[in-house]
């Protein structure tokens, strides 16, 4: 037996051991294999009564209408739920014996909440299946066990942290509490509270076992006509083209038998690259390391919360009348060669690696100084470049779907991610928000890129604990995708932000360049940390939950652009073509809007599935086939559409339209010249003076009214001009070719000098945009919500006889009424808002913000949210306008005002030149 103090002095003392072929390896990675067998702090795995020999355990089907590959917590959720949907012909092949790869030694923690809302719906609804669903379904007893979670705040920064989670908690009817250190004392009397804050306690958290609950999940699954198959490894994934081209999944391949069938699922936990590679799928997850030790008993330990202390990187699992103890490590060990045959192992334990979380427990817990280690358990685990999950169907392979790269949170996010997975195959889509775990929330040179997905799997493991600020960026796996303006915006101060893999500008600071430097692993791995880096300091300075420090840099940049004008970069945008024989039926049923005008006019327009929910919003100019073929005009027979999307989604966008095409049978083409075409948007009252000296063409109302477009010249380059703007000014964006975009740029801040012309960034958009009342994607909008709840019916041609993608759910919806609708708030007194404040009316919670931000022009924080009526009914104009409301921030509440129309310029006048 050890003492965990004895633990930490002797890993101290000693030196890590090599353990690579060479530096790199040594430095980045431990090649340790399987080694003997260890304990896990369960009463049983389902390792236990294996039977003997390695061949399936049932005969395989000749074909399935689903086949689910890894029978960890992800694999049997989805079995159950697609089970427990109707689909009654679904395999689920496991190479060995359930849970044998990471699932059987996870802790099996279950937190209620989280900074998202669609990620606190999903753990409710596991918590559901755990506590109550399997077992009267089954008799089974899961696992469950309610002891509650308790959440360490030791600064300041941390309790408000955790307030925002309570806040949003109140939404969603979770109970929580904020406790003084004297109330922690009391709840946990073994704790030391000496140096903390406060805390926050969550009563009904808990706790799950895996084998009890894969058990259930499964014994449900088969009840249900699903069939589950141990020893069964799959060595191929049969892809063919169908007659259009277009790949798809055919056939799994065991050394069994093949099964055959349109739709895999990927589950396979740290193995999902492997078996991707079989399909030529790219998953883009590393397998790391993963560790925890546990407890001799400790009296008076019993009965206690689950406990995570962020600051120290460490959670504490109550486990019967012991601990188990981990964390997230600066230093984490990749697991650099998966074995395919590694089931039920476990790695040896680096101290060198664990040993920083040991100081943090035992500060926490002072009896575990002289508490004695019963064992040890280091697993692989899968982590992704955003510690989110991968889900959806994988954009290069039709029927090939992901539910993979859980990143330690496979258990407690099963159940939601099991049923939105099972959804979204049966209906083509989740039922929730899932753009956030989506492989297409990834560029597609991205997910092959090893260097940015280790990078970035790297520092998101790292800062898994970390608080969660409103301006926080990654400073790994940056630089990858550069805009032909960068080099030049870097020069005038710009600190960019990610997005998408671009290197987009966030806002300009006047004391020169803040380059974004190759990544140091945080000195980490004998990396030699930056010393001096201004783009880092910049970042930390913002790590705040009140106004940062350079908000009166992007006050001025709005306010030059409302008064005089500003230039924004916007060239990280999608810019797509549609064209071909059949590109006029594909643009009528695919946009909301009828966009099929004469070639001139621009038209903003959404795109919807088949539940009505906004996939996306966009503009879509009708143009002419090219004669002179260039990245302006492309050539081609039929009609033509250039269609403009918000960057930070352009893959979704992509594989939206290219499923619709695809499952449509549109004779039509999508083309990307994203990366030829960089977009250059100068906004304000003074951009027609300045403008009219670059371009070669008449800026009059008359002569170039708002939402039209023209190919002109520009300082002597050819230019798509677009008179838009996503500010509310008047302004027109410029898209030009590539190799042409600094020689432009260059001309318009020229000509804009005399005028007090300034570069403005994304920050500046946020405000902006919030203030005007234009909608962002993903946050005011989403695939869950319509364009009637979010006050974009009028771009949807309802009025015509046109057909397009989820009329259908939105007439349907307009006869009914709708249940939830976004409202405009501002609150007087001046405080920021971030997102997820909850929304009080007339004494109830009836949503939470969804996006904030705070508006320059008319000096007050605005919110955007979705209110709901308490009593279940619609939510009509007049409901909103009869409430009285609170917006509560951080556990107070302020008086909010809620607003029908835009609170600056509601009458639309700037965008049309009306000053």
């Amino acid at each position: 037996m050890a003492y965990l103090r004895a633990v930490v002095q002797r890993a101290a003392s000693c030196q890590m051991p090599a353990a690579g072929r060479n530096l790199f390896l040594r430095c980045f990675s431990s090649v340790a294999g399987q080694t003997t067998e260890k304990s896990v702090p369960y009463h049983k795995t389902l390792k236990e009564g294996s039977p003997q020999g390695k061949r399936p355990t049932k005969l395989l089907p000749k074909s399935a209408e689903v086949v689910v590959v890894g029978g960890g917590s992800l694999g049997c959720q989805t079995v159950y739920h697609l089970a427990r949907m109707g689909v009654s012909n679904v395999v689920l092949l496991e190479r060995d014996r359930l849970t044998s790869g990471t699932t059987w030694h996870t802790a099996g923690l279950l937190w209620q909440l989280r900074p998202s809302d669609v990620e606190v719906e999903l753990l409710a609804h596991t918590r559901q299946i755990v506590s109550q669903d399997l077992e009267e379904e089954t008799g089974l007893h899961p696992g469950w066990i309610q002891n509650g979670g308790l959440f360490i705040a030791s600064s300041q920064q941390r309790l408000d942290e955790y307030k925002r989670l309570m806040s949003l908690g109140k939404v969603y009817g979770i109970e929580s509490y904020v406790l003084s250190p004297a109330e922690t004392k009391d709840l946990y009397p073994l704790m030391n509270v000496d140096d903390l804050c406060g805390t926050l306690y969550v009563p009904k958290d808990g706790t799950m076992d895996p084998a009890g609950t894969c058990t259930a999940l499964t014994r449900a699954a088969t009840a249900r006509g699903a069939l589950v198959i141990e020893n069964c490894p799959v060595t191929g994934i049969q892809v063919r083209a169908d007659y259009l081209g277009v790949q798809r999944v055919a056939a799994v391949e065991t050394d069994y038998g093949a099964i055959q069938t349109p739709c895999v699922v990927n589950c396979a936990g740290v193995w999902a690259r492997a078996l991707g590679q079989m399909a030529g799928v790219n998953i883009p997850l590393v397998a790391m390391h993963h560790a925890y030790v546990v407890t001799e008993r400790i009296e008076g330990i019993q009965n206690m919360p689950n406990v995570r202390d962020h600051d120290a990187s460490v959670y504490l699992r109550l486990q019967g009348d012991a601990l188990s103890v981990g964390g997230y490590e600066s230093n984490p060990i990749f697991w650099e060669e998966v074995s395919e045959k590694f089931a039920f192992g476990l790695f040896d334990l680096d101290w060198d690696v664990f040993m920083q979380h040991i100081e943090g427990a035992i500060n926490r817990i002072p009896v575990l100084e002289k508490t004695g280690m019963k064992s040890t358990v280091c697993g692989p685990e899968s982590f992704t470049a955003d510690h989110k999950p991968l889900m959806g169907e994988a954009p290069e392979v039709r029927g090939f779907f992901l539910g993979c790269g859980f990143n330690s949170a496979g258990m407690m996010l099963g159940g939601g991610c099991g049923k939105e997975l099972a959804h979204w195959i049966i209906h083509g889509r989740p039922e929730k928000d899932m753009y956030g775990y989506d492989i297409r929330r990834f560029h597609c040179s991205l997910t092959a890129n090893n260097r940015w997905i280790r990078e970035r799997s790297h520092e998101s493991y790292a800062k898994n604990y970390s608080v969660v600020f409103p301006y926080d960026e990654p400073l790994a796996g940056r630089n990858m995708r550069k805009d032909p303006l960068h080099e030049e915006l870097l020069r005038q101060g710009c600190v960019f932000q990610e997005r998408h893999g671009w290197e987009r500008p966030g806002w300009f600071n006047p004391q020169g360049a803040a380059p974004v430097l190759d990544y140091d692993y945080y000195g980490a791995y004998d990396r030699k940390p930056h010393g001096s880096y201004l783009y880092k300091q910049l970042l930390g300075d913002e790590y705040t939950f009140g106004f940062p420090p350079h908000h009166d840099i992007i006050k001025k940049e709005c306010l030059t652009c409302r008064n005089a004008l500003a230039v924004f970069d916007m060239s990280y945008f999608g810019k797509f073509y549609l064209v071909g024989p059949e590109a006029r039926k594909a643009a009528d049923w695919l946009f909301t809007a009828d966009v099929c005008k004469s070639p001139g006019l621009t038209t903003y327009t959404c795109m919807l599935n088949k539940y009505g929910g906004v996939e996306s919003d966009l503009t879509v100019s009708p143009i002419s086939p090219g004669i002179q073929v260039s990245s302006l005009t492309p050539p081609f027979e039929g009609d033509g559409y250039y269609l403009a999307v918000g960057g930070a989604a352009a893959q979704h966008n992509w594989s939206h339209i290219t499923t619709v095409l695809q499952d449509m049978k549109f004779q039509c083409q999508l083309v990307d010249c994203s990366e030829e075409l960089g977009m250059i948007s100068t906004q304000g009252p003074a951009s027609r003076a300045v403008l009219q000296e670059v371009l070669d063409t008449d800026l009059s109302n008359e002569a170039f009214p708002f939402s039209s477009h023209k190919l002109v010249k520009a300082a002597g380059c050819m230019v798509r001009a677009m008179r838009l703007s996503f500010v509310g000014e008047m302004g027109w964006e410029l898209h030009v070719p590539r190799q042409d975009c600094v020689r432009v740029y260059q001309a318009v801040m020229k000509a804009g000098a005399r005028h007090g012309i300034t570069n403005a960034g994304y920050r500046a958009i946020d405000s902006l945009s919030v203030e005007k009342g234009y909608r962002h994607w993903h946050a005011d909008l989403r695939s869950d919500d319509t364009p009637l709840e979010a006050g974009l019916a009028f771009t949807c041609k309802l009025k015509s006889s046109i057909p397009f993608l989820g009329r259908k759910a939105l007439e349907a919806q307009k006869a009914t009424g709708v249940l939830q609708r976004l409202v405009c708030f501002t609150i007087d007194e001046k405080v920021p808002l971030f997102g997820l404040e909850a929304i009080w009316r007339n004494g109830k919670v009836v949503g939470h913000i969804r996006r904030a931000d705070f508006g320059f022009a008319i000096n007050k924080t605005i919110a955007y949210g979705y209110i709901r009526n308490p009593e279940g009914g619609t939510v009509s104009l007049e409901f909103v306008k009869s409430g009285e409301y609170l917006l509560e921030r951080m556990g107070v509440t302020y008086p909010a005002t809620a607003h029908t129309k835009s609170p600056f310029d509601p009458e639309n006048k700037r965008v049309k030149g009306i000053y």
